[in-house]
C-alpha cells in the first residue's frame, strides 16, 4: 500500500510537473507574440538566406561536438577510451528528449552513456551536473563581457539582468564552498547533513545521502592539470561558437540589410537569451523567444516582427535538429548495433 501510494505521488508531482512547464511555455510564447503578424513572421523565415543557415546547422553541430568532448575530458580520469559516438549520441538523445520533457534529458543522457560504456549511472549523472554548473559559470562570464563590450544600456533594458547576475554568483560561490566541503570532508561533512536531515525524514536523508555520493564521483572524475586546462579552454570556444551562432541568425534573416551586424550583437544576443535555457520548459520554448526578440527589440532596435522571426527561425532549426539527430542515433545507429551485438552472441553460442 505504502509502495503503491508512494508511486501514485511521484506520477501526480509528474503531471503537475509537466503541466506548469507547459503552461510556462505557452506565457512565454503569448508574451514574445502577441503583438505580431505570425503570418508575416512566416513570411520573413521564408525568404530566409540559404548559404547562412547551411553555416547556421554546421555551426549548431560544431558546438555539440565540442561539448562533447569537453565531456570527454572530464571523464578522462575515469575512461581514459570512452568513444565519442557514445558521447555525441547520448548528449544528443538527451537534448532531444528535453525538447518533449524539460530536464529529464539530462537523466536520459547519463543512462545512456553509462549503459553503453558499462560505468555507474549515478557517477556520470554527477559529471552531466558538474557539466552544467561549468556552463553557468560561463554564462555568468559571458553575461558579464556583454555588459563590458556592449555600447547599449543593457542594465537599463534589462534591470533585472544585474540582480540575476549577483544571485548567480553568489550561488556559485556558495556551491564551490559546498563542493570543497563534500570533496575535503566527504564522509564527516555527509554524515553530519544526513544525520541532521535523519531526524526530519528518513527518506529525505537517504536522497541526500544518494546526492552526496553522486556529486563525489562526479566532481571527483576531472583530475589531472591537462584535463582541467582542456576543459576551460573548450568551455570558452563553446561560448564562442554559440555567439557565432546567433550573429550568423541575424545573416541568415538579412537583418546586415536593415542596419550594420556584428559578432558583438551576436554575444550579447547569445548571453541574454541562453539564460532562457535555465528556465524549465520544454526545449526553452518560450523562454527563448521571449529573451531574443527583447534583446533585438529594447537593445538594437529593430521592429518586433523581424525580432520575432529570428528568434522563431533560430529555435524552429535547433528544435528540429536535436529531435531528428536524437531519432537517426537511436533507432539507426544504437538499435542496429545492438541487435548485430545479440545476433553475433547467438551465432558464437550456437557454434
Amino acid at each position: 500500500m505504502t509502495s503503491d501510494r508512494s508511486e501514485k505521488i511521484l506520477s501526480l508531482k509528474s503531471i503537475v510537473n509537466y503541466f506548469l512547464s507547459f503552461l510556462l511555455a505557452g506565457v512565454f510564447l503569448y508574451i514574445a507574440f502577441h503583438d505580431v503578424s505570425f503570418s508575416e513572421v512566416l513570411k520573413i523565415t521564408g525568404e530566409a538566406n540559404i548559404f547562412w543557415m547551411i553555416i547556421f546547422i554546421i555551426l549548431f553541430y560544431l558546438g555539440h561536438v565540442l561539448r562533447a568532448y569537453r565531456w570527454k575530458y572530464i571523464l578522462n580520469s575515469v575512461k581514459p577510451d570512452t568513444k565519442f559516438s557514445h558521447l555525441f549520441g547520448s548528449l544528443m538523445i538527451g537534448y532531444g528528449v528535453n525538447c518533449i520533457t524539460p530536464k529529464l534529458g539530462e537523466v536520459t543522457r547519463a543512462v545512456l552513456f553509462g549503459k553503453w560504456e558499462s560505468l555507474s549511472r549515478s557517477s556520470m549523472f554527477g559529471t552531466v551536473i558538474l557539466e552544467r554548473i561549468i556552463d553557468i559559470i560561463a554564462l555568468a562570464v559571458s553575461v558579464l563581457i556583454a555588459l563590458i563590450i556592449s555600447s547599449e544600456n543593457i542594465r537599463g533594458s534589462f534591470p533585472w539582468l544585474m540582480t540575476t547576475l549577483y544571485i548567480t554568483s553568489a550561488l556559485i560561490v556558495l556551491f564551490i564552498l559546498f563542493l570543497y566541503l563534500i570533496l575535503k570532508y566527504e564522509e564527516k561533512f555527509s554524515k553530519w547533513v544526513v544525520t541532521l536531515l535523519n531526524r526530519f525524514s528518513h527518506s529525505l536523508a537517504d536522497k541526500v545521502a544518494y546526492i552526496f555520493s553522486m556529486l563525489t564521483q562526479g566532481f571527483f572524475s576531472l583530475k589531472g592539470r591537462k584535463n582541467y586546462y582542456i576543459t576551460f579552454l573548450l568551455s570558452a570556444l563553446i561560448i564562442i561558437v554559440y555567439a557565432a551562432t546567433s550573429y550568423v541568425g541575424l545573416l541568415m534573416l538579412n537583418m546586415q540589410h536593415i542596419q550594420p551586424v556584428t559578432f558583438t550583437m551576436g554575444w550579447v544576443l547569445m548571453s541574454i537569451s541562453s539564460i532562457g535555457v535555465i528556465i524549465p520548459t520544454p526545449g526553452s520554448t518560450g523562454s527563448y523567444h521571449t529573451l531574443a526578440k527583447s534583446t533585438l527589440v529594447l537593445l538594437y532596435g529593430f521592429g518586433e516582427t523581424i525580432s520575432a522571426a529570428y528568434a522563431f527561425l533560430t529555435h524552429i532549426i535547433s528544435y528540429i535538429l536535436f529531435i531528428l539527430t536524437s531519432l537517426v542515433i537511436y533507432f539507426v545507429f544504437y538499435k542496429k548495433s545492438v541487435e548485430i551485438t545479440e545476433l553475433s552472441k547467438s551465432s558464437t553460442e550456437e557454434l
